[in-house]
Order: C-alpha cells, then sequence, then structure tokens
C-alpha cells in the first residue's frame, strides 16, 4: 500500500503545501469553494503512490534519452516525452524533467476534478499552470534558486501558450554542467519547461575555465543519473568578457529551442548580468 503524501495548508490558509520524500509541491487553485476543496483532494489523491510508480521505473529514467527505453507510467511517459527532442543532441535524460511532469500530472488531476478560475502547481520552482479566459499569472524572475532575490517579472495571461515554467542552474536542486546563477524558461507544459531549462543551463558555461570547479557527479551522489560527468561546484568572480561569452552561449541555445517551437522564452543570469530570449520583463 503507497504511504500518504503529509498535507497541510501554509499560513495564509489558501495555498496547499503536499510532500512525499523530494516532491515538494505548493498549490493554489481558485474557483468557488467546493471547486478548490474537490481540486486540493484530487492533488493529495494523485500524488498517492506517484513517487512509488517514479521509483519503480528509476534504472529507465535515469539512462540516456536516446536509448528510449519502454516506460509505463503517465508521469514516467511524460518526462522521457520532453527530453525526446534534446536526446539527439547531447546526454540528457528523463530525470530532467522529473519535477516538471510531476507538477503538470498533479495540476491536470485537480483540473479535471473541479472547474476552477485559475491554478497552479508549485514543485520547488517548476510551475504547471492553469488559466481560464480572462485571467493572468505573473511570473517571477530570480537571481538564484537557493537565495531567491527577484530582478524581474513578466505576465502571462490566458492568451498565451506558455502553461509550464521552470528555473535551473548550478544553484538548483539538480546538478548541471554549466555555470548559469538561474535559467528560467516558459514552455506550454511544465515538463518541456523543465527539460529546456536544464538544457539552456547547462549551455551557459565556459568549457576549461580556469575558475570554474567541477567534480564527477557520482562523487557526490553515488547514484546520479549523471555518472562521471562533471558537474559545476563553484566559480570564481568573471571577468564581464567572460560572463558575456557563457551568456551568449547559453541564448544562442535558447534560440535554437525558440526557433523550434520547443519554449516561448527563457531569462538567463550570471554574476548579476542577464540575458533575455523572447521575454519582455519589468522590474523587480
Amino acid at each position: 500500500m503507497s504511504r500518504l503524501p503529509q498535507v497541510s495548508y501554509l499560513a495564509d490558509g489558501r495555498r496547499l503545501h503536499l510532500n512525499d520524500g523530494p516532491i515538494d509541491l505548493v498549490i493554489e487553485a481558485h474557483g468557488s469553494d467546493i471547486s478548490v476543496r474537490a481540486a486540493y483532494e484530487a492533488a493529495a489523491t494523485r500524488l498517492t503512490g506517484l513517487l512509488d510508480a517514479l521509483c519503480e521505473e528509476l534504472p529507465d529514467l535515469r539512462a540516456p534519452a536516446h536509448e528510449r527505453r519502454p516506460l509505463r507510467g503517465p508521469v514516467a511517459r511524460r518526462m522521457a516525452a520532453a527530453v525526446a527532442p534534446f536526446a539527439g543532441e547531447e546526454f540528457i535524460t528523463p530525470m530532467a524533467a522529473v519535477a516538471g511532469a510531476v507538477a503538470e500530472e498533479v495540476l491536470g488531476a485537480m483540473v479535471a476534478a473541479a472547474p476552477l478560475t485559475r491554478a497552479y502547481v508549485n514543485n520547488g520552482g517548476d510551475i504547471a499552470l492553469h488559466l481560464a479566459p480572462g485571467q493572468a499569472f505573473t511570473v517571477g524572475l530570480i537571481d538564484r534558486p537557493d537565495r531567491p532575490s527577484l530582478i524581474g517579472r513578466t505576465r502571462l495571461t490566458a492568451q498565451h501558450a506558455s502553461r509550464g515554467i521552470a528555473t535551473s542552474g548550478r544553484h538548483g536542486r539538480s546538478f548541471s554542467l554549466g555555470i548559469a546563477d538561474a535559467v528560467t524558461v516558459l514552455a506550454k507544459t511544465a515538463a518541456m519547461a523543465d527539460a529546456a531549462a536544464t538544457v539552456i543551463a547547462n549551455a551557459v558555461d565556459l568549457p576549461g575555465h580556469a575558475g570554474i570547479v567541477r567534480v564527477p557527479a557520482c562523487d557526490i551522489q553515488p547514484d546520479s543519473d549523471l555518472g562521471a560527468r562533471p558537474v559545476t561546484r563553484d566559480v570564481a568572480p568573471l571577468a564581464p568578457d567572460d560572463i558575456a561569452t557563457a551568456l551568449a552561449a547559453g541564448t544562442e541555445r535558447a534560440r535554437d529551442a525558440l526557433a523550434r517551437g520547443l519554449i516561448d522564452g527563457a531569462s538567463l543570469r550570471l554574476q548579476g548580468e542577464t540575458a533575455v530570449v523572447a521575454l519582455t520583463p519589468t522590474g523587480p
């Protein structure tokens, strides 16, 4: 029998907090009281057993995406679909989309359970979003995930295609091959935003730079899906030209993803400097 997630409300009494191991969700729904209650019950029900199902397929989810191993669960398949467009170009596993895919799955259960005007599921900064006609959502752009400081905002309305927001970088919960402090991506789904943010953050880099400390991922986490690939652990203060070079590499990767219809926009941050692709941020 699957263990039940921890369920509580945040101090404002509106937002629901669900936790099951590494899955930590902050959820907010808008609608009638009955609809919100039904949506929150559906979220808790859908999260129950979800982590167990992913763990059953973990070896295949940690395998390189280009191997295209058969996956059974809906979240696992969503993860694989999100990383598939990048699989032929670089090393990536379905785990690059796990947070966004989980958020998307829980939001889907909520929307199916009750009519809602607006809702989101925030899984550690990776957000799945529902907007009914006439609704809007403001996205905060941050300096770095581990100690977020707002550097700008962008507003999504129901007319926008974006329903997924994700932030990646070397300060996040997962390892990064690049040096970005934060890369925030908007995409049509949370799983795709998660995968693309990982790829773009990896591209913000200065290969061979003496001021960058890298360590094999397996030395830090023996079962990491990245194996012995070197992940960034520290970055010395960089010269302005180096910052510009690294951001340009990431921007090129973001523009390619935009041209292919994989993302709707991105904000890239490195040591106080920002580059944006197809976004019109406002002040913090």
